[in-house]
């Protein structure tokens, strides 16, 4: 049999705050969504490299003015964070925190790939929530950033258990320390309890590194050790925070995530041994780049697509994700066959507040990504066109003018407001623009390009030197947008997607 041999990272885009379970052959991934709907992707893999999307648990999880970009800010850096993911007697269970809302969501399903979900919600915020369901049918919630705590839920995981208050269950190291534990994994074997955190030391080494505490009962006492401490060579950035998981044949891995620049950040497999019960990562706490597994050769399965819209549904590609929750009745991708239809609702002055920016992430090492836009629908004022989406961006756009005339603006958005740094006339029915992304070893840089039918392209504007920033706390995505500035009712339609990733 043909088996996988697992190269780091098994995916080079924003997958950050992993958690992977396994049922049966197959494992199961959830990671953190934030203002991206729909949000909770679940991912599916035979092999821990191989993945591909396989659902979501909710199109949106809340609705109101901050969610729908209608109060000025949004929930940029938001929305939901990572979430915990388990399966017991049949269910599965996702949950996590909001910050935006200060309240802590659990769903469950019996069938993960295709819902539905049911929805629970409990007031206050359980920070980095890790679930777990243990042995004897209780059912607790681990959470915290440096005092960490534990609470018990009832036993069908839709609200606390009466009567029981949170209890504090460990605290974290304070001398040296810049950020104290936090990312709680939790497990059960062999009559142990584990629990998996980061921490980042504040002196030379200044990097995360993962933990693990261990204690033969719930409530500890607890011991601690650091299991991993390396950087992959890359900018001493550590790998750290996730858990561990088992496959059929007994071996143990480990899946992380690494702080990777402007591309995000992206998840890391690595073996687990096991000495006097105590999980090894690679050899000698040393994560491999490489190595074979007994687990068997799979398909790779696109995480960024090509679109040529041709839907018979009103419906897209998983792939896709909007930016906020969308206004469903201004798009459409059967309106026009071939299309995507954008059409403005409200007026606003930033890409940021726009409605119905329909973004996919970005992929390292290099990538990019051209779009046919039709102009004839749009209005005067109207700006519509493709962004290299975070809160530093830069936009290659048509601008519609008076009289039909248009104008091509390459824009760029920092602290200081949004600048147009060139603005070209154009003319012609039809626009293509494209932008290329380049990350390889952290240059973390985006150019942009039109053409008139896409056969001869022109530079414009300046480069992008793009930041991870905690205002959207999201790797770089691309994104394609139209929004009004004088008056809503007008449209834009894209006429494909074609996305290209450099290996």
């Amino acid at each position: 049999m043909n088996t996988a041999r697992i190269s780091n990272p098994v995916i080079w885009a924003d997958v950050p705050d992993v958690d992977v379970i396994r049922v049966g052959p197959v494992f199961y991934m959830v990671s953190t969504s934030m203002h991206s709907m729909p949000g909770c992707p679940i991912m599916k893999s035979v092999n821990l490299k191989d993945w591909e999307l396989a659902g979501y648990v909710y199109d949106t999880f809340e609705d109101n003015k901050a969610h729908r970009l209608e109060d000025g800010k949004g929930i940029y850096g938001r929305g939901s964070w990572a979430a915990s993911l388990r399966y017991k007697n049949g269910t599965y269970y996702v949950c996590f925190s909001s910050n935006d809302m200060d309240q802590f969501y659990i769903y469950q399903t019996r069938d993960i790939e295709h819902g539905p979900w049911e929805r629970s919600v409990i007031p206050g915020l359980y920070h980095d929530p890790a679930l777990l369901l243990d042995e004897d049918g209780r059912n607790y919630v681990i959470y915290g950033n440096g005092d960490i705590r534990i609470r018990e839920l009832t036993a069908d995981l839709t609200a606390v258990k009466p009567g029981v208050t949170d209890q504090l269950l460990l605290e974290g190291e304070r001398q040296g320390i810049m950020l104290r534990m936090e990312g709680c994994h939790a497990h059960k074997r062999d009559g142990y309890y584990y629990l998996f955190f980061i921490e980042w030391p504040g002196d030379g080494n200044m990097r995360r590194r993962q933990l693990c505490y261990r204690s033969r009962e719930l409530t500890g006492p607890y011991e601690r050790r650091v299991i991993l401490d390396d950087h992959l060579g890359y900018q001493n950035n550590g790998v750290a925070q996730g858990g561990l998981v088992d496959t059929p044949d007994g071996d143990w891995y480990a899946v992380l995530f690494q702080d990777h620049g402007a591309v995000g950040r992206i998840p890391c497999v690595f073996p687990v041994s096991w000495e006097d019960r105590w999980p090894v990562i690679g050899e000698g706490g040393k994560a491999p780049l490489t190595f074979e597994t007994r687990l068997p050769a799979g398909e790779s399965k696109p995480l960024v697509i090509s679109d040529e819209f041709e839907y018979t549904e009103n419906r897209l590609a998983l792939q896709w994700q909007w930016n906020h929750n969308p206004d469903n009745g201004l798009w459409s991708v059967t309106e026009r066959t071939g299309c995507l239809r954008l059409r403005t609702g409200r007026i606003t002055d930033d890409v940021l507040l726009a409605r119905n920016t329909l973004t996919q992430r970005t992929e390292g090492p290099a990538c990019s990504a051209e779009t046919l836009l039709y102009l004839g629908g749009m209005n005067e004022g109207d700006r519509a066109g493709m962004v290299a989406l975070q809160y530093e961006y830069g936009t290659v756009e048509a601008v519609a003018g008076e009289q039909g005339q248009f104008t091509v603006n390459m824009c760029v958005r920092s602290d200081d407001g949004v600048e147009v740094v060139e603005s070209i006339p154009f003319t012609g029915g039809h626009i293509c623009f494209r932008i290329e992304f380049n990350f390889k070893d952290g240059v973390d840089e985006a150019r942009f390009f039109y053409s008139g039918r896409g056969e001869v392209w022109h530079p414009i504007g300046q480069t992008l030197h793009m930041k991870y920033s905690l205002n959207h706390f999201m790797g770089y995505r691309i994104g394609l947008f139209n929004y009004a500035t004088r008056q809503p009712g007008g449209y834009a339609d894209f006429e494909y997607f074609r996305y290209h990733r450099e290996d």
